[in-house]
């Protein structure tokens, strides 16, 4: 993936995700009201269901159980990694005889309530899939026509996050028309449900996508095509140092939410502390809730910001040249809060990919960026 690339799909939740703009009047359900955090396994692990060949990876109550106990005892929880998510490919081909969702038998033989109360025994969320059209994209039952009691099931499941998937939807009114059905039908069980749309990334082939309706019915939504093992999922194979930091750095800036899709029994060092950066995971889960902007093109420089509470200022400096070597980016004063904010008075710290205090800001910093790399700053 390059860089022309890497903007679009950093807006997708490292699995799919949304943007922030507070412009926009969000679900008022008090849920989310900073980008989720937590594990999703679709990238790393998709619908692997063969338990027999591949018993360690196959999609099943184990392979939760095990991401749960890592979350809790290697520190994920504590550094605000709280939602355990379930993708596709968890359900039984077929619902019960009173037409209610069922997990795999095998695979999960505990069910699905049995599943959270473990999560939430841990401190943990538990989030779910299930898709606005007939069949999830994998081929399981959908909820359509069935709304109000996949919401009830999913609420009696004691449930904390669906990601509603948009395949197998008919036709356009037919897919906006599910995505507010369920989104009303989850409000109405009475539980807090965040809920995950996909709205936009089906409609926006289709129609100019109204966003300001998309964020009364949802909480987050996605808008790109899924990611794939390169430039967007740290701790897997696809990455170098730099693309992580840079990965990380434009996550934080864009205020999208961060579901890790990775194996957490034998993530690097490296990328766990990456990922576990509380002053970098602070920007993206600031209170002032405002998504980060390109300030600046050029010379295959991107300069973003984002401000925070607190007259706070998140800065970073993306080298767009995958070849080459380190370059040097100059910012100054001007470049930064319109030019308006600093007036040799900002003071200066590198958070990525080191930390260093550079101190109060006169003319100009000299920055050095590696090719495909970022530097990260806060200034205050």
């Amino acid at each position: 993936m390059n860089f022309a690339m890497l903007k679009s799909a950093l807006a997708v939740i490292f699995l799919g995700a949304t943007l922030w703009p507070r412009d926009l009047l969000a679900l008022n359900n008090g849920m989310a009201l900073t980008p989720p955090m937590g594990w999703l396994h679709w990238q790393r692990f998709m619908c692997e269901t063969d338990c027999k060949l591949n018993p360690v990876n196959c999609i099943s109550e184990q392979l939760f159980m095990q991401m749960a106990d890592m979350m809790v005892s290697n520190g994920w929880l504590n550094a605000g990694y709280k939602y355990l998510c379930i993708d596709d490919c968890w359900l039984s081909q077929h619902r019960d005889v009173n037409n209610r969702l069922q997990a795999d038998p095998i695979r999960f033989p505990g069910g699905i309530k049995k599943l959270a109360d473990y999560v939430h025994a841990r401190g943990l969320l538990l989030g779910i899939y299930e898709d606005v059209g007939t069949h999830t994209c994998a081929g399981y039952p959908g909820s359509q026509g069935f709304y109000e009691l996949d919401a009830q099931t999913f609420a009696e499941w004691e449930v904390d996050l669906l990601k509603f998937d948009g395949c197998n939807y008919g036709t356009l009114d037919q897919l906006e028309d599910g995505y507010r059905h369920m989104s009303i039908a989850l409000n109405h069980t009475g539980r807090n449900i965040v809920f995950s749309c996909e709205w936009p990334l089906y409609a926006r082939g289709l129609e100019k996508v109204n966003y300001s309706e998309v964020a009364q019915y949802c909480n987050t939504w996605r808008n790109f095509n899924d990611i794939e093992d390169s430039w967007l999922v740290i701790g897997n194979f696809g990455l170098s140092w730099d693309q992580q930091v840079t990965q990380m750095a434009l996550w934080s800036i864009m205020a999208a939410p961060l579901l890790m899709s990775n194996d957490l029994r034998e993530i690097s060092p490296e990328s766990k502390a990456l990922l576990q950066n509380q002053e970098v995971i602070a920007i993206n889960q600031d209170s002032l809730g405002v998504q980060g902007y390109r300030v600046l093109k050029v010379q295959s420089f991107d300069l973003w910001e984002k401000p925070l509470a607190g007259r706070t200022l998140a800065v970073s400096v993306t080298n767009r040249q995958e070849i080459g070597g380190a370059r040097y980016f100059l910012l100054s004063q001007s470049m930064l809060w319109k030019g308006l904010g600093c007036k040799n008075k900002c003071y200066v710290t590198q958070l990525l990919p080191k930390r260093y205090e550079y101190g109060y800001l006169n003319a100009t910093l000299p920055l050095l960026v590696n090719p495909s790399g970022t530097v990260l700053l806060k200034v205050e």
